[in-house]
């Protein structure tokens, strides 16, 4: 899972990027250069902690998601993305959009003052152009291929129908995410990384103290917000201090932990469990998922010789204090190929190849 940080120039992108992964990137990189910073972070899960602490495991591990830190748009409107940032936006899962809510005067903002509304829709649109193009030349090549012939008249015919609808939805200024897709549709589209079928998160970046700003305006994208400077000072400190840090100011949790959760629902994803002596660890799979997909994302292996799923709800084993009273509790379940694995499931694969 990797989501891209994008912004206008000076709206904390890399500050926000820095607070997520702990590093300490330059957070003064000319506007208009391509440049992207990528990092690993754990997906902060208490279920995760309270299973450890069961099993004392050799090791735990925590689910995954990746963010990529992108310089380089700059909101003018005129669907100018290059083409070596679009395929850097081209490979995110999703978008996290940070928009500029504090006020610095040493610091000046890109468009001359700081208006969140104004920027939300200026990058909207910028993503929303950028679609247009790509859509118009696709159905300019589609309309040539007819003519020529010599290509499948029926996937011709289906291709310009859905690239038309995507021209229509576009054309009254609407993100393709809005649109329900079959799944030859999206099929059909693999490879054309349409940056508003993406997810997206607004992040509004605010000064220390500062109040979260309020819209008329449903932007049709979930809206969060965070202290990114405050964050990045918390996330740098030593445990202990940026424990007592927290403490001082009655922050119960870093606004970060939210944020990266947050990030992880963006994209339907959930997480399931495997426990034991040597390892815990959380697993993440789409939302939906069977169980035999589930266990190929432990292994291939476990996916080509898979026999059943051994499962247990998180509830039933904190609550019953191990798996074997949680068989003894007729709570142990097992499972076959296509069952749904549900978010937090405990899931032992048996196998044999």
């Amino acid at each position: 899972m990797k989501l891209g940080i994008i912004g206008l120039p000076q709206t904390g992108k890399t500050t926000l990027f820095n607070a997520l992964t702990g590093k300490d990137a330059p957070t003064t990189a000319s506007a208009g250069r391509m440049e992207v910073h990528t990092a690993v972070v754990d997906v902060p899960d208490p279920r995760v902690d309270i299973l450890t602490k069961m099993y004392n495991p050799k090791k735990t591990a925590y689910a995954k998601v990746t963010y990529a830190d992108i310089a380089g748009l700059d909101g003018s409107g005129q669907g100018s993305i290059s083409g070596i940032l679009l395929n850097q936006l081209a490979q995110m899962d999703g978008l996290i959009h940070v928009v500029r809510c504090f006020d610095d005067e040493n610091v000046a903002h890109a468009a001359g003052s700081v208006n969140p509304s104004r920027d939300i829709s200026a990058m909207s649109g910028e993503l929303l152009l950028n679609d247009l193009i790509v859509v118009e030349r696709q159905l300019e090549k589609l309309g040539e291929e007819r003519k020529r012939g010599g290509t499948d008249k029926v996937a011709n015919a289906r291709k310009i129908a859905l690239f038309e609808k995507l021209h229509d939805t576009l054309s009254e200024e609407k993100p393709l995410r809005e649109l329900e897709l079959s799944d030859i549709e999206t099929a059909d589209l693999s490879g054309f990384g349409l940056l508003t079928r993406k997810s997206m998160l607004v992040l509004l970046n605010l000064g220390e103290g500062q109040a979260e700003p309020t819209f008329d305006t449903d932007f049709g994208v979930p809206v969060v917000s965070l202290m990114g400077k405050l964050e990045m000072e918390i996330s740098q400190l030593p445990t202990e201090d940026a424990e007592m840090f927290m403490a001082e100011y009655d922050i119960t949790e870093p606004g970060l932990n939210k944020m990266i959760r947050l990030s992880y629902d963006l994209l339907a994803l959930q997480s399931f469990f495997t426990v034991g002596e040597d390892e815990v660890r959380a697993w993440t799979v789409n939302r939906g998922a069977t169980a035999q997909e589930a266990a190929g994302v432990i292994h291939t292996d476990l996916a080509k010789g898979f026999i059943r799923a051994e499962v247990v709800s998180y509830e039933d084993l904190t609550e019953l204090g191990s798996m074997a009273e949680a068989r003894n509790k007729g709570r142990f379940r097992l499972e076959g190929k296509q069952y749904v694995v549900q978010d937090g499931e405990i899931v032992h694969v048996r196998f044999n190849l």
